[in-house]
């Protein structure tokens, strides 16, 4: 285990936000809206206010007295940022990992070892830099670059992170797929578990240990079973369940003497802001896609923006930007039309000044048109600019260059219908993590590299940094608010990834453990559960006790998050999505339950707190399924349809053990789902598709919108704001202040 259950020290990233931590706050609504606005925490300052946001808390600082940080203080707080950087850094050393196998840049992977690092592959173990070595250019095909037609895509994702007490390394588990093929017909598919530790050596994050559990395995043409054919074991964790929602345990003595300034630390504090931003506005545009809401999705381009698609073309302006999204087909998905796109292993740069920023990964298109027996994949490598515009990040330029198009039934083995970027490498953002040099590959054209314009420089507020009056006391505290905002988004991927985990184990007692004392989880097709007791009651009574193996799993990867974090960091609104690969021994007619297949939901309303300096789930919910497959051999599209109110209904613990809220009474919100209100909707049927949040750049709001959680439809006192917490922003923002000029939380939803 990293560390003790709880840990107390000297670090400000778990500690709650009170006074005088609420002075800006206090600033920003009671001014504008009175107390009664503080209390509810409404997000509905204006525009044009944000700028004064400075001004007015040093108006409530008038009468203290100017001094300088103590240089203990800063200390402190340069070492705070550096153990959040530090998990930044080793999650993105592990997509560097599968972006370079992407490409088979074994020499660029191998850096990434530290000198004594070990691969542990199943009942391998590979030790040393030269053996290691060896071992990538193997697994990669045996040369640097993939030859014409091949594919070695890695799904990496459902990252749980914890940084040892002492910030020199940490240790991380992640969900894995791999989907490869040779281009000559042969392919293979795997996937399992990593649990990983990583070291930092020479000032650089490096891989100590990578442990891979393999858990399925197979070719295209049949699928993938259980590995050896076996029933599985349970895989043990690093983490225990408080350390789930603790990514950075509290350091230990005095923070080492550190040269960073003040504003140097708030600068990099601003970047880790921006990074989040960002990123949820990356994977906002993904959810957009997969429904085709182009209008949303038009909304998050600047009006000067350029879309380049290879073998497509380039489109600029708003006007281009929607052109090439209507290549995938009109506004709005119909009966049987499949268009998911989800996002793997995305890696996002902002670049000094906070102004501009880049992102790189990987779309995996699932594709289909089931009234007309069609389905496809499509592998594509995305790398986007982003531009901040009064305050907002909008997306300046999008390019994706497939990888591989294929046909669903004869798959990717011999290179697919279409390769429009054979001979091309789509910039990585960033050089080689270890190395420090440039990333390429002999014989192809970088693509995608072009420098954005010089940023601004970053800079605090200028009515901060003229004003004599306890300038820096101010600033230390607006400083260490900001970090725990950024240090909660990677508290609460960590617990959310923690309840897939669990939930795929079938560990009811850890899984309820991560909720919050007061918090809520709905069971699918059922109902929803209040309180650790009934949640633990709830899953056993449907499932039974926790196996020491199991013949059959389902996966819950919760990929693609959304993360709306509070102006004060101790809460959060969460999207995630679903991804369920599902594997099984080998079967005859590989159609059994558990049998290679792919399914897809959504968690569209979820919510956590931190509670007493741990990160707890406060309420999820679970819209499913979206899509469902035929077994492996009749895909997404081979699926027949259902009548409407012919599918399956409610689940059995309706009677086994009634839940505290039934889905037939959610009225709009359980509309067309199983066990809720209205007629069922099934695959290959299209079921609403619903929001926490408002469009992230014009604030439009989405047919189905609902900001909190699904209970507080029916228990007001459920609600964040209920129970001493803010209620985080939900549409455009900034530093967790809705900036819309009509209040986005009324709570009322239309139509019901």
């Amino acid at each position: 285990m990293i560390g003790p259950e709880t840990t107390r020290g000297q670090s400000n990233l778990a500690q709650p936000a009170h006074a005088p931590h609420g002075l800006l706050r206090e600033a920003l609504y009671s001014r504008k809206y009175g107390s009664d606005a503080v209390t509810q925490g409404l997000a509905e300052l204006p525009r044009i206010l944000i700028p004064l946001t400075a001004t007015l808390m040093v108006l409530n600082a008038t009468s203290a007295q100017a001094q300088q940080v103590p240089s203990a203080q800063l200390d402190q707080l340069a070492r705070d940022v550096e153990r959040v950087e530090s998990v930044r850094a080793v999650k993105d050393l592990q997509r560097s990992y599968a972006q370079y196998a992407q490409f088979a840049l074994w020499d660029e992977m191998a850096p990434l070892f530290a000198r004594d690092a070990r691969i542990v592959w199943g009942d391998k173990t590979i030790s040393g830099s030269k053996a290691i070595a060896d071992w990538l250019k193997a697994r990669v095909g045996g040369a640097k670059g993939l030859p014409p037609g091949a594919l070695h895509s890695e799904l990496i994702e459902d990252d749980i992170i914890n940084l040892s007490v002492d910030g020199k390394s940490a240790k991380g588990r992640w969900e894995t797929m791999s989907m490869m093929g040779d281009g000559k017909g042969k392919t293979r598919i795997e996937g399992g578990i990593y649990e990983n530790e990583y070291v930092l050596e020479d000032g650089k994050w490096k891989l100590s240990l990578m442990r891979y559990y393999p858990q399925y395995e197979g070719d295209y043409d049949k699928g993938w079973s259980n590995i050896g054919g076996k029933d599985l074991p349970q895989i043990p964790y690093h983490f225990t369940v408080d350390e789930t929602g603790i990514p950075i345990p509290a350091p230990q003595g005095p923070a080492p003497e550190s040269p960073a300034s003040l504003s140097e630390l708030e600068q990099r504090i601003d970047l880790l802001n921006q990074e989040d931003a960002v990123r949820n506005l990356q994977n906002a545009y993904g959810y957009y896609v997969d429904r085709k809401m182009w209008t949303d999705v038009t909304d998050l381009f600047t009006d000067d923006a350029v879309v380049e698609i290879a073998g497509a073309g380039n489109f600029t302006g708003k006007e281009g930007a929607r052109r090439a999204m209507e290549l995938m087909g009109p506004e709005g998905l119909t009966h049987g039309q499949l268009n998911d796109r989800p996002l793997f292993g995305t890696m996002v740069e902002v670049l000094p000044g906070g102004t501009e920023a880049v992102s790189r990964g990987l779309e995996l298109g699932m594709i289909g048109e089931a009234d007309k027996g069609t389905a496809s994949w499509e592998f594509t490598i995305f790398r986007n600019r982003f531009v901040k515009d009064q305050g907002l990040w909008k997306i300046k330029e999008l390019h994706l260059y497939p990888l591989v198009k294929a046909d669903y039934g004869p798959g990717w083995g011999k290179g697919g219908i279409a390769r429009p970027t054979d001979g091309l490498l789509p910039a990585f953002i960033e050089p080689n993590p270890v190395t420090g040099k440039e990333v390429t590959l002999a014989g192809t054209r970088i693509v995608a590299q072009g420098n954005p314009g010089s940023p601004a420089p970053a800079s605090v507020p200028a009515s901060i940094s003229a004003s004599p009056v306890a300038e820096d006391e101010v600033r230390l505290l607006e400083a260490q608010r900001k970090l725990r905002r950024s240090a909660a988004f990677d508290a609460v991927e960590n617990v959310s990834h923690a309840y897939g985990y669990y939930l795929t184990d079938f560990q009811w007692m850890e899984m309820a453990s991560i909720f919050a004392k007061k918090g809520n989880k709905h069971s699918p097709f059922a109902g929803f559960y209040l309180g650790q007791e009934r949640i633990r009651a709830a899953a056993t009574a449907m499932y039974g006790k926790p196996p020491e193996t199991r013949p059959g799993i389902s996966y819950h990867w919760r990929t693609q998050p959304v993360i709306h974090v509070s102006y004060d960091g101790r809460s959060a609104n969460l999207r995630t999505r679903l991804f369920q690969p599902r594997t099984a021994k080998p079967d005859g007619d590989g159609n059994s339950f558990y049998s290679s297949s792919l399914f897809g939901g959504m968690y569209p309303n979820d919510q956590a707190v931190n509670e007493d300096g741990i990160w707890r789930l406060w309420s999820l919910t679970i819209d499913e399924p979206y899509f469902t497959m035929a077994g492996w051999k009749g895909g997404w599209s081979g699926v027949k349809p259902v009548e409407s109110g012919e599918g399956s209904g409610a689940s059995p613990l309706v009677k086994r053990l009634p839940p505290d809220i039934l889905m037939t009474a959610l009225g709009r919100r359980a509309e067309h789902f199983r066990g809720g209100t209205g007629k069922t909707i099934n695959w290959p049927g299209i079921l609403p598709m619903w929001f926490h949040y408002k469009n992230p750049v014009s604030g439009r709001e989405p047919e189905n919108y609902w900001p909190d959680s699904t209970p507080s439809l029916l228990l007001p006192q459920s609600r964040l704001i209920a129970n001493g917490y803010q209620m985080p922003p939900n549409g455009p923002e900034i530093d967790g202040i809705g900036i819309e000029l009509t209040p986005p939380d009324a709570m009322e939803m239309k139509g019901d």
